[in-house]
């Protein structure tokens, strides 16, 4: 399952805001209230625990992730390890990825999220709620940009 997102900002820009825990934490609070890093700095086998906000508790209230992946300016691979989302679907692992859009002057970018998941019970649906919340998500990068 995945979903695109054109943002009005360069992908650099962009990877930056997804791999700094203050800022993401400033980007949408409704949506991520908190993100911090339990074990490593983000490369391959940290621990990231992101504490979701008020708009997203219905569904999920937080998800503990380990890095599998890193292209870093590109992209990163994790794998839901704990919290809501872990007891719907096992495995669950997402890449979220930044590209320059071509023929922007590198002024815009496509963000990617992809996810590849197993239910854990046959009446469990696919994960479209969480792919809808990550869209949006991105899609407020822009937004917080344009107001530093």
């Amino acid at each position: 399952m995945k979903g695109v997102v054109v943002l009005n900002i360069p992908a650099e820009k962009a990877w930056e805001m997804y791999r700094d825990n203050e800022i993401i934490s400033k980007i949408n609070p409704e949506m991520l209230a908190g993100a911090v890093y339990l074990e490593g700095d983000g490369s391959p086998g940290s621990l990231r625990l992101f504490k979701l906000g008020p708009a997203v508790h219905s569904y999920v209230k937080e998800s503990m992730e380990k890095i599998e992946k890193v292209e870093v300016g590109r992209s990163i691979t994790y794998q839901v390890i704990g919290g809501d989302l872990s007891s719907m679907y096992n495995p669950y692992r997402v890449t979220f990825s930044f590209s320059p859009m071509p023929e922007s002057n590198g002024e815009k970018c496509i963000a990617e999220w992809k996810a590849e998941f197993e239910p854990q019970s046959p009446s469990t649906p696919p994960p479209e709620k969480a792919k809808d919340v990550a869209l949006q998500f991105l899609k407020s990068f822009e937004k917080f940009e344009v107001s530093q």
